[in-house]
């Protein structure tokens, strides 16, 4: 499935600065040492390969149980007009992801969902986590929300 949301025409602003990169990677940290909630829901290490620089780029995510076995997250910015820069990453290269949970990294598919399939992870995941539903109403674009498949194979040590 394809990768296709276009920034919004209004929005809030997305985390940034030295504050926001501190606050990742203190959170990265606490993921990678065995798990974290954040903000009341689960939390993963989001590692992909930059569109532009080829460089691996992590971040840490918030994320919600899918099925058989895959992970849904959320391309909110906590409701910025742009996509973060991830989900332009997962857009290049989706099959160039690696995900930290519980100290353990799995390689994965990145697959955007539409139409219903995206309507009902959306509704899961309000039902989950009802605030999400401020980050949609902060903007005019549509929040994508994308599973994450395990690949097959062994997984990283």
């Amino acid at each position: 499935m394809s990768f296709d949301t276009t920034a919004g025409t209004r929005g809030g602003r997305q985390p940034a600065g030295f504050a926001a990169r501190l606050g990742n990677k203190v959170m990265a940290g606490r993921v990678r040492k065995g798990g974290a909630r954040f903000l009341g829901f689960n939390a993963l290490v989001l590692t992909t390969i930059g569109r532009k620089t080829g460089a691996e780029r992590s971040v840490p995510v918030g994320w919600f149980p899918g099925p058989d076995g895959s992970r849904l997250i959320v391309a909110s910015a906590a409701g910025a007009t742009g996509n973060p820069a991830w989900y332009y990453n997962l857009a290049a290269h989706p099959d160039q992801v690696q995900i930290e949970v519980e100290g353990r990294k799995t390689p994965v598919t990145a697959e955007q969902l539409h139409g219903a399939e995206r309507a009902q992870a959306w509704q899961q995941i309000l039902t989950a986590v009802p605030r999400f539903a401020k980050y949609q109403q902060k903007t005019d674009r549509e929040l994508p929300v994308i599973r994450l498949v395990p690949r097959s194979g062994p997984e990283a040590p």
